[in-house]
């Protein structure tokens, strides 16, 4: 079938957007689209089949899915394609009801690194995970349901001229309703009716905030997509895209590997520095009959692409970019290098990556920071360290990073997903 032309690409993007507010229902997305494209879905705790097939697992906001040709044995090697399910955002607190000035609140602490003055003043919503007293999660998702009021200026004359500065605790709690009672309005009770559970059996959760708006093209030609959770869904959706077109007569295991927490540095069972990725290579081996030996060639001959949303040049801040290399928006995916391993690219994965991308037809840009600004890091490296794996780190460059609601151009994100096939399909 191909991978779909620009238009069909960003809408059925925006669909996985809005059906993904937090990690676990991305994971969840995913592994439900699989299954609807005939992929099986196994369990961790039972016995896995050892032939050909396709296959997902799901691990709490994570999830691996595989596609093993009937040639493949004990040394077939796997082409991996990493991303990451979790975004910068706050989480509901343990007790997370409160109330002050007439208003409800919901008490919640900051997820990795958000900028924080751009998620005031629009509607936001809840999403993640409840777990009852038998052991049962329930994914559950508001609409539009809070805000974080920003102070009117009447009231901070010096704003526009200091600068604005947000405390982490006292000014980034968002309102969801007007007191009407002694005790706050209970926003763990408000979600397990959503989710048809008794408020009283909810004994954990993991619920996240998110944007409420929906995705939306603008700019002239509709060029722009502005989106929530871009980073880094752009990637998982572009490697499910790749995946469902992946060949099953490939000398290799095609593998999506989508990790949670990596806002937070990886290290959970669910993120990349965790065992998931490992424990399901391991398995798959194990099924063909691999051993050390066997599993460390096979090792030796896969490739891993890490796939992370990366800078385009910032029109306003241009000093704040490398002065020679200058990725823009609309030039294509990122090919993301770092002297000092940040990203795990080298010569050998800038070959690989280029090859992938002149397979796809789609064009590549470089991206290296300014000496002066670190850069971030991504689960590239984390990987190649745990696995021995060569690593290429890639991405699709956008605009407001970290912010509560992103800018990328359409055809960067066609794109990634072209590459990616291309990747899957042998370049």
């Amino acid at each position: 079938m191909g991978i779909p032309a620009v238009d069909a690409y960003i809408e059925d993007f925006t669909a996985f957007v809005t059906a993904s507010p937090s990690s676990y229902h991305a994971a969840e997305e995913v592994a439900r689209r699989l299954e609807a494209a005939g992929f099986d879905r196994l369990d961790e705790a039972e016995a896995w089949p050892s032939g050909a097939g396709r296959r997902v697992v799901v691990r709490d906001g994570a999830v691996i899915a595989w596609v093993q040709p009937e040639s493949a044995g004990p040394v077939t090697p796997f082409r991996i394609l990493g991303a990451h399910t979790d975004s910068p955002s706050f989480k509901l607190k343990p007790n997370p009801s409160s109330a002050a000035a007439g208003l409800s609140q919901a008490n919640v602490e900051v997820y990795g690194g958000p900028l924080l003055n751009s998620w005031l003043d629009r509607e936001l919503r809840l999403a993640g995970r409840l777990v009852t007293a038998d052991g049962t999660t329930h994914l559950v998702a508001t609409g539009p349901l809070l805000r974080i009021p920003q102070l009117a200026i009447h009231l901070d004359r010096g704003v526009n001229a200091d600068g604005l500065t947000l405390d982490k605790q006292r000014h980034v709690q968002p309102i969801w309703g007007v007191e009407a009672g002694i005790e706050p309005a209970d926003v763990v009770g408000h979600l397990a009716g959503l989710a048809g559970v008794d408020p009283d059996e909810v004994v954990g959760h993991d619920v996240h905030v998110a944007d409420a708006a929906a995705p939306a093209r603008f700019g002239r030609g509709d060029v722009f997509l502005a989106s929530g959770r871009m980073d880094n869904l752009t990637s998982v959706h572009a490697g499910l895209t790749a995946l469902l077109e992946a060949p099953d007569d490939a000398g290799h295991i095609s593998v999506l590997a989508a990790f949670d927490h990596e806002e937070l540095g990886s290290e959970s069972r669910s993120g990349a520095s965790g065992p998931f990725l490992d424990d399901v290579l391991t398995r798959i081996g194990a099924g063909l009959g691999a051993g050390v030996e066997e599993r460390r060639r096979a090792f030796a001959a896969s490739w891993h692409v890490s796939s992370d949303a990366g800078h385009a040049v910032h029109p306003n801040y241009p000093e704040r970019h490398d002065p020679v290399n200058r990725p823009v928006l609309g030039g294509g995916p990122l090919l993301k290098l770092n002297a000092n391993q940040r990203y795990a690219t080298d010569a050998a994965g800038s070959a690989r990556w280029a090859a992938a991308c002149r397979a796809a037809g789609v064009p590549t840009q470089p991206f290296v920071s300014n000496n002066a600004i670190p850069c971030g890091s991504t689960i590239g490296p984390l990987t190649a360290t745990r696995l021995g794996i060569r690593t290429v780190d890639v991405g699709p460059p956008l605009l407001s990073m970290h912010s509560a609601r992103e800018l990328a151009h359409v055809d960067d994100l066609r794109a990634l997903g072209a590459a990616l096939a291309a990747f899957f399909a042998g370049a």
